[in-house]
């Protein structure tokens, strides 16, 4: 059998097994083996021979497997995850959302804006969108809906912020996706920042118009009202989330750091906060350690199952095939481009952005690099699709996170009504991106 076909095979199945819910990690593995061993043993012109490819398939595996795991860029993962966790038992990650919500609590849907701002902080220490999302969902939602925020607005506000966690740095997907494309993480976190915070802008500004035109949703809360003595106690607070914010992204900016070693310091920072400050206990830290050592494993575990995917569709040649037959199909760049986004936009309303992201890079990276595109830019627009996906119906996550913190009082749908006025902004900011490569190539270009 040819092994472009094999490869064919092999997508078709991997997405089929995804249909039907089977966790991205063992899609991975089991398609990539199978069709491995498939290739190896039923070559053009002979018959299938078991034996014959066993041994090279089982090579091809754990070959991969051990590269891949003593790889190591891959320890930033569990110490941005680490630091994430022990920075939001230790308060560091709140202290930013009371600090913007006494300053702005006066403001037309202030209480929202602050939740934003919150969720930009919260992503630019943990970088995880559904752990923003749940964590920042807890404090804010109750909060607004205690001083009359409408459903819709208090829910898709945080879903929407919760999605920050994707594009800020640091950010697990950069990581992976630096990874299998052979990219500086460093410059992936850098040309993160300015989309960053062009989306909260647009975010903001949502939330403003929406603020002013129905007034009823986002009433101004008579009850709060803080002294100028108490809105500089509340910035003080908030000093240990913006000392960990500089160490992540001026460290690496400033050429101090490099990502893997910013992850170190970050989490040395937050563990020294913790414990000086007595706000991290026993129990905080071990459970801390307890999420990390899971959501590093199942990461992991993933990330080299991609890794053999990759290998495998290597193997079969079918890359070559997708990039010869778009070049005789005389489609312009633009056209091309167009269609891998409809593609994110399509997998990102059915599947999770990790999955997603490993599944796809192996096709569409070829097309990329033939069109002669900056892979840096394009990490960028890669990681605002996923972004977009998460709050995307049918299964946008972050939207379902935010329904199961909130309870079965709030359905579904109004959260995703609401998301979708966002949404609007959010795919203008990719535009903007797709238009303007210099936006997200700035900073990198600029730095030590």
């Amino acid at each position: 059998m040819e092994a472009s076909v094999v490869g064919v095979y092999g997508f078709s199945a991997a997405l089929a097994l995804l249909a039907m819910r089977v966790p991205i990690g063992y899609v991975l593995v089991s398609v990539a083996s199978v069709c491995s061993l498939i290739a190896y043993a039923w070559r053009p012109g002979s018959e299938f021979n078991l034996e014959r490819g066993l041994r090279p398939a089982i090579g091809l595996i754990e070959s991969n497997a051990y590269d891949f795991i003593h790889s190591y860029p891959l320890s930033m993962i569990p110490l941005f995850i680490a630091a994430g966790h022990i920075a939001y038992h230790a308060r560091i990650t709140t202290d930013i959302y009371e600090a913007m919500r006494v300053w702005l609590a006066k403001l037309p849907g202030g209480l929202a804006i602050a939740s934003l701002f919150g969720c930009g902080g919260f992503a630019a220490i943990t970088g995880s969108s559904m752990a923003c999302a749940s964590s920042m969902g807890r404090i804010c939602v109750p909060e607004m809906l205690r001083f009359g925020y409408s459903k819709q607005l208090a829910t898709s506000t945080v879903a929407m912020g919760g999605t920050l966690g994707a594009l800020i740095p640091p950010s697990v997907l950069f990581i992976i996706y630096g990874m299998f494309t052979e990219q500086s993480v460093n410059k992936l976190f850098l040309a993160g920042i300015l989309p960053g915070l062009l989306s909260i802008a647009g975010f903001i500004l949502v939330v403003v118009i929406w603020s002013l035109l129905k007034p009823a949703d986002a009433p101004v809360p008579k009850e709060l009202s803080f002294s100028t003595r108490e809105r500089g106690k509340a910035a003080l607070r908030a000093w240990p989330a913006l000392a960990l914010m500089i160490i992540i992204i001026g460290g690496i900016y400033g050429g101090i750091f490099t990502a893997t070693e910013a992850a170190a310091v970050s989490l040395a920072f937050a563990l020294a906060f913790g414990a000086l400050s007595r706000r991290l206990s026993w129990e905080n830290f071990v459970s801390s350690m307890r999420e990390t050592a899971y959501q590093s494993a199942a990461l992991f575990f993933i990330a080299v199952g991609a890794k053999i995917f990759v290998s495998f569709v290597s193997l079969t040649g079918v890359t070559g095939v997708l990039v010869e037959a778009v070049a005789a199909s005389g489609f312009s760049d633009w056209m091309i481009l167009l269609c891998v986004v409809l593609l994110y936009i399509v997998l990102g309303m059915f599947l999770d952005p990790l999955g997603t992201m490993l599944l796809t890079l192996p096709f569409v990276i070829p097309l990329i690099e033939n069109m002669g595109l900056d892979l840096i830019w394009f990490g960028v627009i890669v990681i605002k699709l996923l972004e977009i996906g998460l709050i995307t119906p049918p299964v946008g996550l972050n939207v379902f996170v935010i329904n199961s913190v909130v309870g079965k009082e709030i359905q579904v749908h109004t959260i995703f009504f609401g998301v979708m006025k966002f949404m609007v902004v959010d795919l203008f900011v990719l535009l903007l991106l797709l238009s303007f490569p210099i936006i997200s190539l700035f900073l990198p270009m600029t730095m030590s």
